[in-house]
């Protein structure tokens, strides 16, 4: 089969709880559920785990953990929330990735994701740095094993970036296709330009970066990933996977890679029965032998980068104005009172599907002016603690960042023998109570 179909799910919640109680408030939004991430986990997480594919009869026949079939990442801080409030999800994550690496010749399915979800190319090199290995560090301590790839957030990146992923070991990421800048063939001379998002995403792409290290890079299509985010693919899983399947006629391949990216919440809570969508698509696709189920690492080993790729820095996938949204009033906005602008008809403002608003309509709704203001206050305060904390710390511990980078430690398991260690590790001297 030279024909192969990888799908990526980005799983990610951020952390709810309330830092003075750790806990998870009640969130009336989430009703009739406690809060929005026990909301999800019913729609979404918890179905993926054991998705049912039905005949055309509508009786049951498989029941199946849609995470071992595809490529998925999930953050941190969720992961930290299942382990504590689900840990049959938890576990059922856990065990997809081990039944991957039987799956896809030793590669696991899960990947890894920076800690928080940090807009990478907002940040500073230590902060980088530190997101990274915090996020490798957590992921080997749940997995077992060490991570092939690695999510950045909204896809936001800068060379800086890409040079600390390779730097810490990382193979491969994801990007959207409009990431891309040009492309050549390795080791030749002349440029194509792909920067309208013209590039060829049936292939990993190898990134040279300035710092002299390298990553492949994997450009998922935009147009698929996009109608299963927005349309109503996941209506039909033999809709899902003809239009899958499709992409190799449209565009005249007989092999290659289709690989689609999406947020994972689309299969089941954006879009009610998705993971039953997608765990029919992949069984048709497999049991009809329409192409190979594959997960990036895999094909990666099989299909080692013919073309060299340079990047558009500080793009998004979710901001057509690169990562403007999170530091200008770039048009990108979030609905306000909405009802006032259709009264017959609220739910029909693009904004609230996840599409980008025109400055426009966002001045019917909501501007984002407040934006540029608390970036620049967030980036001082930032800079002010830098100092602060470099000074202070010094008379603790030996090197104040590189305990901050062993701090994750700490954060997954604060038992007294541990934090005890993380001590005798950096302390310059002895701490009393």
């Amino acid at each position: 089969m030279s024909r192969f179909v990888c799908i990526h799910g980005h799983f990610y919640q951020p952390p709810r709880e309330n830092p003075w109680l750790e806990e998870v408030e009640i969130e009336d939004s989430a009703y009739p559920y406690h809060d929005w991430n026990e909301r999800i986990t019913a729609e979404c997480y918890a179905p993926n785990a054991a998705s049912r594919i039905f005949d055309k009869d509508k009786k049951i026949i498989d029941i199946v953990n849609n995470y071992t079939k595809i490529s998925f990442n999930f953050g941190p801080t969720l992961l930290t929330w299942l382990e504590q409030n689900n840990k049959e999800v938890y576990q059922a994550v856990l065990e997809a990735d081990k039944e991957s690496i039987k799956r896809f010749s030793g590669h696991g399915s899960a990947i890894a994701q920076v800690y928080n979800h940090l807009i990478m190319p907002l940040a500073n090199s230590r902060d980088k740095r530190t997101q990274v290995v915090w996020g490798i560090k957590d992921f080997i301590s749940r997995f077992g094993r060490e991570p092939e790839g690695m999510w950045l957030p909204e896809t936001a990146v800068d060379n800086e970036a890409l040079s600390i992923l390779a730097e810490q070991k990382i193979r491969f990421t994801i990007l959207s296709s409009k990431q891309a800048k040009r492309i050549r063939l390795v080791n030749d001379a002349e440029w194509t330009d792909v920067s309208r998002g013209s590039i060829d995403t049936s292939e990993p792409y190898l990134c040279r970066l300035p710092s002299g290290m390298s990553i492949a890079i994997f450009f998922y299509d935009e147009g698929i990933s996009q109608e299963i985010a927005f349309s109503n693919l996941l209506e039909n899983g033999e809709v899902f996977a003809n239009r899958m399947i499709r992409y190799f006629s449209q565009f005249q391949k007989q092999s290659g890679l289709l690989n689609i990216a999406s947020d994972g919440e689309t299969y089941g809570h954006h879009h009610r029965f998705g993971d039953m969508a997608l765990a029919y698509a992949l069984y048709l696709i497999e049991s009809k032998d329409l192409a190979r189920i594959t997960i990036y690492g895999e094909y990666l080993d099989n299909n080692p980068p013919t073309h060299q790729v340079e990047i558009l820095e500080n793009t998004s996938w979710s901001c057509p104005h690169g990562i403007e949204r999170w530091r200008e009033d770039c048009g990108c906005c979030t609905p306000g009172t909405i009802i006032q602008m259709n009264p017959t008809n609220p739910f029909s403002h693009p904004g609230l599907k996840g599409e980008p608003i025109s400055v426009k309509s966002c001045s019917l709704v909501s501007r984002q002016k407040w934006r540029s203001p608390l970036r620049e206050a967030m980036d001082w305060l930032r800079e002010i603690l830098i100092s602060l904390y470099d000074d202070r710390m010094r008379s603790f511990v030996t090197d104040p960042w590189l305990a901050r980078d062993d701090y994750i430690d700490v954060i997954m398991d604060r038992s007294p023998h541990n934090i005890e260690s993380f001590f005798s590790k950096h302390a310059s001297r002895t701490l009393l109570a």
